[in-house]
């Protein structure tokens, strides 16, 4: 009984990336194996780069049990800030990104002040901001592009880090990539000693050793798949090192720190969490305030990458933030989901998105797939409760 208890846990706790694997396969066949080419590995993660930051902070709003509609707007208002002082103004770039972070900032308080402060459901205040965020953005850029934008700007969205190109594998290979794949490597390694040393020194179960196999083996197999077809390609994104900052410090914040604990009751149980001490219009003020900026870190991510600033910039990205969290096994009610969980959410969004475009489906029916996608993660999310019930 005991084993049998341990695979269902497994299943549950990795389902998405069997589910990531699984839709990359199925998307590689379709395309004749073109969605696994370097250029296309590379242009799967700038693409996605807004929407994992996004996905990242949504996570945070969604373990309280809320979400945030106004994401996309303010995406679109914080990239049009930043383009319009280094354009019209010719503000220097590190400027314009320090006005749009406050800006997102500011936006963010906004929507806690009126949450955490005056009570108003989140639901409802971002519903604003979203209306707010779109109009004001028209109103700043004029309905116009602003662009084109200077290649230090770009650099962020569109720049790769400095090659160490050598011959390997009959062409050239990025060694810096190579690099990494192998630290990222010895880090899993030695994170799965220290979980396997931690439960022998508490007593607590421990999955087979089969089972602890196939799963590092999977996962690092990714990795190195990931890696090398970046190192094939032009290497490192720069925008993949600023995501792989986000991605750890977050999970940091949510996993070994009292602020993330504080998310975690909150959501579980708001009644329990204010009886037990916690302030939790504090923990909702500061989970929008974060939204906020990262909201202004996907904008200038956007408008770099686009190598200008649009008034229609962001449409629909805050349907792609809250679905990579639910997709990525974050509960409805709140209080469950972690980080990795939503990023691997956000690249299955970014796999069927870059798939179906390489098929040559129309948006139409792109819109389709992604929302049978969110509604069957969600019920599987909730039948899987009953049951247990």
């Amino acid at each position: 009984m005991e084993k049998k208890k341990s695979i269902n846990l497994d299943i549950k706790q990795y389902g998405m990336v069997l589910a990531l694997i699984a839709i990359f396969l199925i998307f590689n066949i379709m395309t004749k194996g073109s969605n696994a080419t370097p250029m296309n590995i590379n242009n799967l993660v700038m693409q996605n780069g807004y929407v994992v930051i996004l996905a990242v902070g949504m996570l945070l709003c969604v373990l309280t049990g809320n979400i945030d509609l106004g994401v996309g707007s303010m995406v679109a208002l914080t990239g049009a800030i930043a383009a319009i002082l280094v354009v019209d103004f010719k503000m220097g770039v590190a400027v314009a990104f320090l006005a749009a972070l406050v800006i997102g900032l500011l936006t963010g308080m906004f929507v806690g002040f009126f949450v955490s402060v005056l009570g108003i459901p989140p639901f409802i205040v971002t519903l604003a901001t979203m209306l707010m965020g779109r109009g004001l953005t028209y109103t700043v850029l004029k309905a116009q592009t602003k662009g084109p934008l200077p290649a230090g700007y770009t650099y962020i969205g569109a720049g790769f880090l400095p090659n160490i190109k050598v011959n390997m594998f009959g062409g050239q290979i990025d060694l810096l990539c190579i690099l990494v794949a192998i630290v990222a490597t010895i880090l899993i390694i030695a994170g799965e000693l220290r979980s396997i040393s931690t439960k022998k020194k508490y007593g607590f179960a421990l999955n087979p050793v089969w089972q602890l196999l196939v799963k590092n083996v999977v996962i690092i197999g990714i990795i190195w798949f990931f890696f090398f077809k970046l190192a094939s390609y032009n290497g490192l994104p720069v925008v993949l090192l600023l995501m792989g900052i986000l991605i750890l410090f977050y999970h940091f914040i949510t996993t070994s720190t009292v602020a993330g604990r504080q998310i975690y009751a909150l959501g579980g149980n708001a009644k329990a969490a204010r009886l037990s001490g916690i302030n939790t219009d504090k923990v909702f003020f500061w989970v929008y305030t974060n939204m906020g900026l990262l909201c202004g870190v996907a904008g200038i991510v956007l408008s770099a990458r686009n190598a200008s600033a649009t008034p229609k910039a962001g449409d629909g990205f805050e349907m792609d933030a809250i679905a990579s969290c639910y997709i990525g096994g974050a509960a409805t009610a709140g209080g469950i989901g972690t980080i990795i969980g939503a990023v691997v959410g956000a690249f299955i969004m970014g796999i069927l998105n870059n798939g179906m475009s390489l098929i040559g489906w129309s948006t139409d029916i792109q819109k389709i797939v992604k929302g049978a996608v969110l509604l069957g993660a969600v019920t599987v999310d909730l039948v899987s409760k009953r049951k247990k019930r």
